[in-house]
């Protein structure tokens, strides 16, 4: 019997998802669905130029530039540390193609238990897909929030309006200025 020839489309590659990026005074762990394209292809989380991460915590915390230049990903990345965040996707790994989390089949999901943060005080959802994990993550025993995609993908929401959002949410567990 004669095996049908493939498609072009019909394998698709397992992706997989980056490192957790926390430490044991990760007060607020930010939880994305899965790194994008150029995210994944950088290693670095957020690393899509309009994605709006990092320019949503750099209002936050005006006063303490985020590093930019050679090597800035993992100053960022210290930086994160040094105000209490924690940075992991909800998903360990998936097919998709592009960087759309609708594109997203058979999606394994990460051990969001198995970190061990003593000083976790909450979990951000950042956007729907990540929250329809909520009630997983729910299971550690601190608030889980939801807040507004800073996907480029999430048009709907003003620069402005995420970041209120984001900052009612954060006020409650960091020191923001």
């Amino acid at each position: 019997m004669n095996k049908p020839a493939s498609r072009p489309g019909d394998v698709k590659a397992v992706l997989t998802g980056l490192a957790p990026i926390v430490s044991g005074n990760t007060a607020l762990l930010i939880l994305g669905s899965f790194p994008g394209a150029r995210s994944i292809a950088q290693q670095q989380y957020y690393a899509h130029p309009q994605n709006q991460f990092w320019r949503i915590l750099q209002t936050l915390w005006p006063g303490n530039p985020l590093p930019v230049g050679e090597g800035s990903y993992e100053k960022r990345s210290s930086w994160l540390l040094d105000h209490g965040l924690g940075v992991w996707d909800v998903y360990a790994s998936c097919e998709r193609e592009g960087s759309l989390d609708a594109a997203i089949r058979d999606p394994v999901a990460n051990d969001i238990a198995s970190l061990r943060l003593p000083r976790l005080a909450a979990i951000a959802h950042n956007g729907g897909e990540s929250f329809r994990h909520a009630r997983h993550t729910q299971a550690l025993g601190v608030p889980v929030h939801r807040l507004p995609s800073s996907s480029p993908a999430n048009a709907s929401w003003s620069f402005e309006r995420k970041v209120q959002a984001w900052r009612e949410v954060f006020a409650r567990y960091l020191d923001l200025p």
